[in-house]
């Protein structure tokens, strides 16, 4: 790839942020197994599998949307997870709508015997980390009210990563 220079005209345009509104619609991940990944993400998670397409893609989702997350083995089948040290994707981030769901979501995930890899609170937000079967970084998390996020005596956003209390969160269901 050619790296292009550019005029303060394009520089200007480019500089402009991307409209407020956007969102990430999906997320879609290389599985070594479908059905191993089926199994965790519809029968622990509890999405719901919207779509299948035979053994090699599946496509599932919250709430009736047509889907949040595909699945697929089309590059991936049996193979295994990126070595350390490569780039690729940190962890996908699945918003729950209320803390209630996210305690729900840790409550199934303990009935699974699946273990996290860290519990956060960021100030902004309370997140659950963990891997998916195919060594994937999940993150689950809940977002706090804009009107309840820190922030300095400038007004400006001051995020944190402190210890998430499980068992505070563990005793909203």
């Amino acid at each position: 790839m050619t790296t292009k220079i550019l005029n303060a005209e394009e520089k200007a345009f480019l500089a402009r942020p991307v409209a407020a509104g956007t969102k990430i619609g999906h997320v879609h991940l290389k599985v070594a197994d479908l059905q191993r990944a089926l199994d965790f993400y519809v029968g622990v998670l509890g999405f719901e599998l919207v779509q299948k397409y035979g053994t090699q893609a599946a496509f599932i989702s919250a709430g009736g949307y047509h889907h949040h997350i595909g699945l697929n083995t089309w590059e991936s089948k049996g193979g295994s997870p990126p070595a350390p040290g490569t780039t690729g994707l940190f962890h996908t981030a699945i918003l729950y709508p209320s803390r209630r769901d996210l305690a729900d979501a840790l409550r199934r995930l303990i009935a699974a015997g699946y273990s996290l890899d860290g519990a956060s609170d960021h100030g902004v937000s309370e997140a659950l980390y963990l891997r998916d079967p195919d060594q994937n970084g999940v993150e689950l998390y809940v977002d706090r009210a804009e009107e309840d996020w820190p922030r300095g005596a400038n007004g400006a956003l001051t995020m944190m990563t402190e210890r998430l209390n499980l068992q505070n969160l563990l005793e909203e269901v």
